[in-house]
């Protein structure tokens, strides 16, 4: 069994300190038993970061056109059981993104989730993930791969990769911190020709990424944990997009070793 003092471990071996400011994608069932289930591993994350934030993803893309409107107080994330005891967890700041909000522990928690002001796009630049790049943040997989790193999408909207966003924006509801209810004109994810989520492709950054010195890997429980430092995470997508001059995950095709070999950490 998973126990406290396991989470602990993983988090220094990874690299994580206490003052960071992390956000964790994760699957439970990857993990195996873990003492006091969700709300147990949530209790020894926000442990470790007694001096940091943690961000955990509480995102309602889900039904984001036919709901009414998006309510950080009773609207539930569309992506598993971690995320919605973390949305409802009464030490939880939600933020108000009405279609990729997180859930913020910490004591700056508050402060941090009221510097996202753009609501227009699924990871704007001064948005909650987004601003890890400035924070220095990281990036934990647990037992889920690269195609559920949202903060990638965060680096394309940051570095304007071309061919992400909608050309067409459409009108999306939330309840804002005084609870009236408005509609935002929002861009959704669309690459042209693709029927799926282009982070099916993600999966193909991982090795670059890691030989490039952007992430380090760990275990908890039987589950794989990547962690990737977010400022690094940035430079790394930039220097193999200015190399190959291509879009890196149009294709499920695997980066050729000469784009990213030899590349100096502090070259990132």
């Amino acid at each position: 069994m998973v126990t406290k003092q396991d989470v602990f471990s993983m988090l220094e071996r990874v690299g994580v300190l206490p003052g960071d400011k992390v956000t964790i994608h994760t699957s439970l069932r990857a993990i195996g038993d873990i003492e006091g289930g969700a709300e147990g591993l949530l209790d020894a994350l926000r442990g470790y970061l007694c001096e940091g934030l943690l961000l955990v993803p509480t995102h309602t893309w889900l039904g984001l056109v036919e709901r009414p409107y998006y309510d950080r107080a009773e609207t539930a994330p569309c992506i598993g059981v971690f995320p919605t005891v973390a949305a409802f967890h009464p030490d939880a700041v939600r933020s108000l993104h009405p279609s990729h909000s997180v859930a913020v522990f910490g004591k700056d928690a508050a402060d941090y989730v009221a510097q996202e002001k753009t609501f227009t796009s699924g990871t704007p630049t001064d948005g909650c993930l987004s601003r890890l790049y400035e924070e220095h943040g990281k990036i934990l997989l647990v037992g889920v791969g690269f195609e559920s790193n949202t903060y990638l999408h965060a680096v394309e909207e940051r570095l304007q990769i071309p061919d992400r966003m909608s050309g067409n924006t459409i009108p999306v509801g939330m309840k804002d911190e005084n609870g009236n209810i408005k509609k935002v004109p929002f861009r959704g994810y669309a690459v042209e020709g693709l029927t799926y989520s282009i982070s099916v492709h993600y999966p193909v950054l991982e090795k670059p990424f890691f030989h490039m010195g952007a992430l380090t890997y760990g275990t908890l429980g039987n589950a794989k944990v990547i962690c990737c430092d977010a400022y690094k995470t940035v430079r790394a997508y930039a220097r193999l997009y200015e190399r190959m001059q291509c879009d890196l995950c149009r294709k499920n095709e695997e980066i050729p070793e000469r784009c990213y070999q030899g590349i100096p950490i502090d070259e990132i």
